[in-house]
């Protein structure tokens, strides 16, 4: 048995202008000032001796590798970005950017979700990927609209409450 496994599915490569913004801001953040400090204490960490006992070394080396590999990744990535700018033009149906309120069709539970790119999805904000299987069901749809959605929970309905695309 081997360890390998086939790659991953490309996520689509678009983004907000407020994302776009923060990618470029924590790569340079890692870049100009993360870096240099862990660099600094992994100098400070190598002069004490031993290395293969020094757990500060062990550490340091860790965290270095671990900067290293996600400015490495977004040096990458960035360039591949297409930041969206602006609203559709038929504000009435679902794209990418958009506000949604979604009506649970069984529980009645409301959500709130806003369609963003892979790279700034953040759960606790209700901003899901445009990759997910809920923004796939709801792009291009209107309000008052219902959607059938393979969740990993199982499937699931939901009704099109309201649409908008207002900033933030």
């Amino acid at each position: 048995m081997s360890r390998w496994r086939p790659p991953s599915p490309s996520s689509t490569a678009i983004i907000t202008r407020e994302g776009f913004e923060r990618l470029k801001a924590e790569l340079d953040h890692l870049w100009h000032v993360l870096r240099p400090q862990v660099v600094k204490a992994l100098a400070a960490a190598a002069a004490e001796g031993d290395r293969s006992e020094n757990a500060e070394y062990i550490y340091r080396k860790k965290q270095l590798g671990e900067i290293d590999r996600r400015a490495r990744y977004l040096s990458k990535r960035i360039p591949d970005l297409k930041v969206a700018e602006g609203s559709p033009g038929d504000r009435g149906l679902v794209f990418f950017g958009a506000r949604i309120e979604l009506e649970n069709v069984d529980t009645g539970e409301i959500l709130h979700y806003r369609i963003v790119g892979p790279d700034e999805t953040d759960a606790k904000l209700g901003w899901i990927s445009i990759d997910s299987p809920l923004a796939r069901a709801a792009l291009k749809r209107r309000t008052d609209d219902e959607i059938n959605v393979e969740l990993p929970g199982g499937p699931a309905a939901f009704a099109i409450i309201d649409i908008s695309y207002n900033a933030n």
